[in-house]
C-alpha cells in the first residue's frame, strides 16, 4: 500500500504536468474552433470547419500530404539500408555509426534547415561546385525540391533507429534456418527478415509521416514562402492573421489526419506482429 502511494506522489509532477501542457491546450483549441467571438461573447458555431472547405485550403491539404508521403518514402528508401548496414556492422563500430546518423540531431533544427539554405543557394555549395566543372547552375532553393530535401534530412534519423532497434534485436537462428533449407540472400531478406523488421518499419513511418506534414519551419525557409503546408496556414492563423477560431479548426482537422493514420499504422502494425507469431510458430 505504501509503495502504490510512493508510486503515485512520484507520478503527481508528471500529470500535472501532462494536464496543464496538454490537456488544457486541447481543451482549448476545440473550444475556439467550434465558437466565434461575437460582441464580446463566445457563441457555437460550426463555421470555422466550413470555412476549411473551400478548395484553396484542399489544395494546401493535398500538397502537404504528398510531400508528407514522398518524404517518408525516401526516408525509407534510404533509411532501411543503412540501419540493416549499421545492424551488421561489428558492435565495436556500430556505435559509432548510430552515433554519425544521431550527430546532426544534436544541433538546432533551425540552424540545420538553415544550412541547406547556403548549400541549395543561387551561389551556393552544389552551384559553385557546377560552375567549377563548367556546367551551368541550378535553381534548387525555393521548389518542392528543397523542401523534400529539408525533410528527408531532418527526418532520416527517425526512420534508422526504430527499423536498426528492430534489426540488431532479430533471432539469427531464423536466418540461419533460412539458409540451411536452401533459400538465397534474396529469399532470405524477402521471406525472413522484411517481414520481421515490419515492427520497426510502421514505427519508422509513423515517426517521419506525423511531423512532415505538420512541418511549417522547412517550407518556411526552403520553400520561401511560396509552398504553403497545413503547418504554414495554422501558424498564419495564429500568429498573423490572429484568428484562433479557424486556426483551433485547421489543428483539429490535422488532428484528426495523424489519428487517422495512427490507427492504420497500429492495426497494421499488429496483424504484421501476429504474421511474425505464425512465422516463429
Amino acid at each position: 500500500m505504501k509503495r502504490k502511494e510512493s508510486e503515485s506522489r512520484l507520478a503527481t509532477p508528471y500529470v500535472i504536468w501532462s494536464v496543464l501542457f496538454i490537456v488544457v491546450p486541447l481543451i482549448l483549441i476545440v473550444f475556439f474552433s467550434f465558437t466565434q467571438q461575437v460582441d464580446g461573447r463566445y457563441v457555437f458555431t460550426t463555421a470555422n470547419f466550413e470555412k476549411f472547405f473551400n478548395p484553396m485550403y484542399f489544395k494546401v491539404i493535398r500538397r502537404s500530404l504528398v510531400l508528407a508521403l514522398i518524404s517518408t518514402v525516401l526516408c525509407l528508401i534510404v533509411g532501411y539500408p543503412t540501419a540493416y548496414i549499421i545492424s551488421k556492422a561489428k558492435p565495436s563500430k556500430r556505435g559509432i555509426l548510430l552515433l554519425l546518423c544521431i550527430l546532426p540531431m544534436w544541433m538546432n533544427f533551425l540552424l540545420r534547415t538553415y544550412a541547406w539554405s547556403a548549400i541549395l543557394g543561387r551561389n551556393g555549395f552544389i552551384n559553385t561546385l557546377l560552375k567549377l566543372v563548367g556546367l551551368s547552375p541550378v535553381n534548387i532553393l525555393y521548389t518542392d525540391t528543397a523542401v523534400l530535401l529539408g525533410m528527408v534530412y531532418n527526418f532520416l534519423p527517425f526512420m534508422i533507429l526504430p527499423i536498426h532497434t528492430v534489426l540488431s534485436k532479430m533471432d539469427h537462428d531464423l536466418i540461419n534456418a533460412a539458409r540451411d533449407l536452401g533459400a538465397n540472400s534474396f529469399q532470405v531478406f524477402t521471406k525472413v527478415i522484411f517481414p520481421l523488421s515490419l515492427p520497426g518499419v510502421v514505427s519508422g513511418v509513423t515517426m517521419v509521416f506525423m511531423p512532415a506534414v505538420s512541418t511549417f519551419v522547412i517550407s518556411k525557409l526552403l520553400g520561401g514562402g511560396q509552398f504553403y503546408l497545413i503547418g504554414n496556414l495554422i501558424e498564419q492563423e495564429f500568429m498573423s492573421v490572429g484568428d484562433w477560431h479557424f486556426g483551433s479548426a485547421i489543428s483539429i482537422f490535422m488532428m484528426i489526419i495523424i489519428l487517422i493514420s495512427m490507427a492504420i499504422m497500429n492495426k497494421y502494425s499488429n496483424g504484421n506482429d501476429k504474421e511474425g507469431g505464425g512465422l516463429l510458430l
